[in-house]
């Protein structure tokens, strides 16, 4: 009877370090919204993983969830989801409905259409990210003086696999 007490003290603490270990890298998140239409359908569940960025700095292409400025209807910061466009020292430009960073267009397949409406000519300061939805027409990013360079520090993760729906299941790329 004591072994088997025993045991079952052990399967509950490892349970429990493991739940702790899963709960502090890895973090659900839902889509609220279209900015990152067609990447991202509003209600797409996702899994976000906090573990790249301890290892290595943010890389342009990364979907990536942050903390903004912005606030909800309870007073609380806003979580954003959208696409690492310009990291720091990066030359971003948005013209005539074009993107360039450090002077070559930017080849946007993923995006919503072809065109990118707002002007921008901005070099993106030291600890900072510029980010775009995909669906830029319906997108609060970084051409917002609102929203404007994302701090690295704000990051909570990257946005790394679809949980749901199931028909889309799968790593996000």
């Amino acid at each position: 009877m004591k072994k088997e007490i025993l045991e079952w003290i052990k399967t509950i603490v490892v349970s429990v370090v493991i739940a702790m270990i899963i709960t502090t890298f890895i973090r659900p998140t839902l889509v609220k919204g279209y900015s990152m239409y067609p990447t991202l359908d509003q209600y797409d569940y996702l899994i976000i993983n906090k573990i790249p960025y301890m290892l290595h700095e943010p890389e342009r292409g990364d979907i990536v969830v942050f903390k903004s400025h912005l606030k909800t209807l309870e007073g609380k910061e806003k979580d954003l989801i959208k696409r690492i466009i310009g990291i720091a020292g990066d030359h971003v430009q948005i013209t005539e409905g074009k993107v360039f960073v450090n002077g070559k267009e930017l080849i946007e397949d993923y995006i919503n259409g072809n065109y990118t409406p707002g002007e921008v000519d901005m070099i993106v300061p030291e600890g900072m990210l510029f980010v775009m939805g995909d669906n830029r027409e319906n997108s609060l990013d970084s051409r917002d003086e609102r929203v404007g360079p994302v701090e690295k520090d704000a990051l909570m993760g990257k946005a790394f696999l679809r949980l749901y729906p199931f028909s889309k299941i799968g790593r996000l790329d």
